[in-house]
């Protein structure tokens, strides 16, 4: 009975120590040593190797390894080493310096860093014989690969840049909705009374505006490259336009435009929880939020944060015009339990980019002078 409680325990998102101690076992096989703050309270991130190559066209391997897919549809090798520019609309697929030899009982999913989806680079996490992207199966024990795609602006890349997270976990980690009912009942996971619960917690979005009017930003076309291991190094008017607060509560999205808006809710995530948005079912508006979708254990709820901080929501238009009006419900926060409450929370000393955010830009961009 103790042996089976202590399994039990152990289910859920693993933190930085369970992280940590993996690669100590060799379940992650780093072809580098670790990088100071690469592992985050409940992710890692993973670091671009010294090959990627010019595709003709993104692909799942299925049956094959990626290296197959890879020497069937390369267009032609890139040397990451140096740096090298990856051009919007075009598809790359990049070698990871982290591989895997997960136990049988241990799985992962990737998602793009906050950093990399607020500069609207699409990126996804490619597995041997994987038949989804971001998807690694329990016991997986094989290379890594990074899809990259910048879809706004070009990026200057190199081996060791961070682009995408990945999360371990062990068993089944996700609250249903009336486990979501009930630790919002206990922590308010949002800053409203009576949040929806039908597959996650119902996130909606601000287009009343931020004090002067601001709502968010417009990405620009044609403007210079970012390079993505530089903080602070874009002036912000150089690649966005601001969007302010018209009388009527709505925005109209352009089709192929890419935005930054915020939530309207504050959001918070408890230390003994992750959190990864998802979008909202489809069938309600032709639109895409976001790419960056995981929140670490204290995001938003930290003693310095107070009440919580805004989601910032990277959004798109698909074929059509499509009309936002401020409140409407845009995607779901789906919670997960930890297996063990990180040391350190999102927030608390870790120099986290976002916390306590309202709406805000990539770390690469800096205003005006």
């Amino acid at each position: 009975m103790a042996a089976s409680a202590a399994k039990q325990e152990e289910q859920g998102i693993f933190a930085a120590h369970q992280i940590a101690a993996l690669a100590q076992s060799g379940a992650i096989r780093p072809a580098a040593p670790l990088a100071p703050g690469q592992i985050q309270p409940a992710s890692l991130d993973l670091r671009l190797g010294r090959r990627a190559w010019r595709m003709r066209a993104s692909f799942l391997p299925g049956a094959r390894s990626v290296g197959e897919a890879i020497a069937r549809h390369a267009l032609h090798e890139i040397d990451l080493g140096p740096g090298a520019v990856l051009e919007t609309n075009c598809v790359y697929v990049a070698e990871v310096m982290e591989s895997l030899a997960l136990a049988p009982d241990v799985a992962a999913s990737a998602n793009p860093k906050s950093s990399t989806g607020r500069i609207d680079v699409f990126t996804r996490v490619i597995a041997d014989q994987a038949r989804a992207f971001d998807t690694i199966e329990a016991g997986y024990c094989g290379p890594l690969f990074a899809e990259i795609s910048p879809r706004t602006f070009p990026i200057l890349a190199r081996s060791g840049s961070r682009l995408s997270q990945i999360r371990f976990r062990r068993g089944a980690a996700r609250l249903d909705d009336a486990a979501h009912a009930e630790l919002h009942a206990r922590k308010r996971l949002v800053s409203i009374e009576n949040p929806s619960f039908s597959g996650g917690v119902a996130i909606s979005i601000d287009l009343s505006g931020f004090g002067d009017g601001l709502i968010g930003y417009r990405a620009k076309r044609h403007t210079g490259l970012i390079d993505v291991d530089k903080p602070g190094s874009c002036e912000i008017a150089e690649y966005w336009e601001p969007v302010f607060a018209s009388g009527g509560g709505e925005l109209v999205l352009d089709p192929g435009e890419f935005y930054i808006l915020a939530s309207k809710e504050e959001v918070q995530v408890p230390a003994d929880h992750a959190a990864e948005m998802t979008p909202f079912d489809p069938l309600v508006g032709e639109f895409r939020v976001h790419y960056a979708g995981f929140f670490d254990p204290g995001f938003g709820a930290t003693e310095a944060a107070g009440k919580g901080a805004r989601a910032v929501l990277e959004v798109r238009s698909h074929d059509v015009p499509f009309i936002l009006e401020d409140g409407q419900p845009v995607g779901r926060l789906v919670y997960e339990r930890m297996a063990e409450v990180p040391h350190d929370l999102y927030g608390a000393g870790l120099g986290s980019n976002y916390q306590a955010q309202g709406l805000k830009l990539s770390k690469h961009f800096r205003a005006a002078r």
